[in-house]
């Protein structure tokens, strides 16, 4: 556990790995920042550290203008741990709070909202609801900096249940109203298609950070119908909570630039959070890569590849299909099969009820969403496309998910995930390790009897699962390394 003068050392050195991980606050000035702010360091008698944004907004602190610690990655820990508070935090990023509350959180969790409010306190300084205040405001602050909407629509659509609550949470935390926010951007505001509302950000990690190499393995995979990919930026569908959406993501110089389309605003949140899983963009690349590049069997690959990160999922479900389609097939075999089903049972956002009725104007070519459990629950194995087997593997999942038997969220306790996984028929372990590897965002998820890790390192089952016990907990990392070397012909 890290201490007050540790932390000070870092903000002195303004050392952005650690943005996320904790904030600074000045009690001189009311402010508090992310340990890489610009600005001059304060006198170490003058400064606090608190364990999130949402504690020292609780202590009265307001958030810098300069350097917007809200807009910090995620703290690498809620991606790793399997805790409580990890679960939660995972959760309340997704946007649960203001869709199901505090209760909602609390059920997902398996435990009482006290435990969880206690268990969150002692963590991060700050119950459920005023992380979730905290998480508000970020995603409110983006819609008035990037969108043309009213401000009254932008309090609901960010999760506040009125105006007035609004202005208030808006006045402590940034010690401006929200149209004075407004009134500094220089952000241009942008139409969409009717009903439809564009948002344009940055999406911010730690460095280094190969995301080109993450979007070439996405797009290598990218399904004909609901993803593109021109070599430069990846483009998909999404199912959320509300409504339909799209995203276009490129890697850009610190940071990534995305722009979403979405059918209902209210889902800002949750795009967001699955664009940042899909990229792993909260990784620690830093300790990653010193854990791993310590063995003779993967220090070459991490030198070749710093940064890498693991491609997650914006749709547990999807990655589930995903994995039984690809069971002993080619890539290219695979993407065929995807494409069929989603032509075949994935809804058009093309069409009323789906979308509006003109494409919206930027992202127009990936045009349907991933089939929905109830889609492919009772499909029946004899239609072909692929053998019975993996039908009953697929119907099988969906009706799990379907029941609440399997749960792949960002809140799901990752070991009951593979346990329920590996009890549906057709579903082995290498399915279920690749399922936590990438729809869990287990960064500890590790497919032995994959292949290509045995080509790629010389060593059968059992030895490599003995070499990659040295990986823990980054075996996931090791996996990718390994993979991308054998597809650039570099092992």
């Amino acid at each position: 556990m890290w201490d007050d003068e540790t932390r000070y050392a870092v903000i002195r050195g303004k050392d952005a790995r650690y943005d996320g991980q904790f904030v600074t606050a000045v009690r001189t000035t009311g402010i508090y920042c992310r340990p890489s702010c610009p600005a001059r360091t304060p006198a170490r008698a003058n400064v606090d550290f608190y364990p999130s944004a949402a504690a020292a907004q609780r202590a009265g602190f307001r958030s810098c203008r300069r350097c917007f610690p809200d807009d910090s990655p995620g703290s690498p820990r809620w991606r790793v741990g399997e805790d409580v508070a990890s679960r939660a935090m995972r959760l309340i990023d997704d946007g649960v709070v203001e869709r199901e509350g505090v209760a909602g959180l609390a059920h997902r969790l398996g435990y009482t909202e006290r435990h969880v409010t206690r268990v969150l306190t002692d963590e991060l300084g700050a119950g459920p609801q005023a992380l979730a205040i905290a998480h508000r405001l970020h995603h409110a602050r983006t819609l008035l900096e990037t969108t043309a909407l009213p401000v009254a629509d932008v309090a609901f659509a960010a999760g506040f249940g009125s105006v007035r609550q609004f202005n208030d949470a808006a006045r402590a935390g940034w010690a401006l109203t929200p149209s004075e926010v407004r009134g500094r951007s220089r952000a241009a505001s942008e139409g969409a298609a009717e009903g439809w509302t564009r948002v344009r950000l940055r999406l911010r990690h730690r460095a280094p950070a190969d995301i080109p190499r993450v979007l070439a393995w996405l797009g290598a995979r990218a399904v004909t119908g609901m993803e593109t990919w021109d070599g430069e930026a990846y483009a998909r569908t999404m199912r959320l909570p509300h409504g339909g959406a799209r995203v276009l993501v490129s890697s850009r110089e610190g940071h990534v630039e995305a722009e979403l389309e979405l059918e209902d605003v209210r889902d800002l949140s949750a795009a967001v959070a699955r664009c940042r899983r899909l990229l792993d963009l909260d990784a620690d690349p830093v300790a990653i890569d010193e854990a791993l590049s310590a063995d003779p069997l993967l220090h070459a690959h991490v030198a070749a590849a710093p940064g890498l990160r693991v491609p997650g999922a914006v749709e547990p479900f999807e990655m589930v299909v995903r994995a039984i389609v690809g069971q002993q097939v080619s890539v290219a075999g695979a993407r065929s099969t995807l494409g069929t089903l989603v032509a075949t049972f994935g809804a058009d956002l093309s069409v009323p009820g789906g979308a509006p009725e003109r494409e919206p104007a930027v992202l127009s070519v990936p045009t349907r969403v991933f089939p929905a459990p109830e889609a492919l629950a009772d499909v029946d194995p004899g239609m072909g496309l692929m053998p019975r087997a993996r039908w009953r593997a697929v119907s099988g999942a969906a009706r799990a998910m379907l029941d609440g038997d399997l749960d792949l969220g960002p809140g799901a306790d990752r070991a009951g995930a593979r346990r329920a996984l590996l009890a549906i028929p057709g579903i082995g372990p290498w399915t279920a390790e690749y399922v936590a590897l990438r729809a869990l965002g287990d960064p500890d998820a590790f497919p032995n009897g994959d292949l290509v890790l045995r080509k790629a390192t010389g060593l059968d089952g059992p030895a490599l699962e003995r070499a990659a016990e040295a990986w823990r907990p980054w075996r996931a990392y090791a996996a990718l390394h390994l993979w991308t070397a054998v597809s650039e012909g570099r092992s």
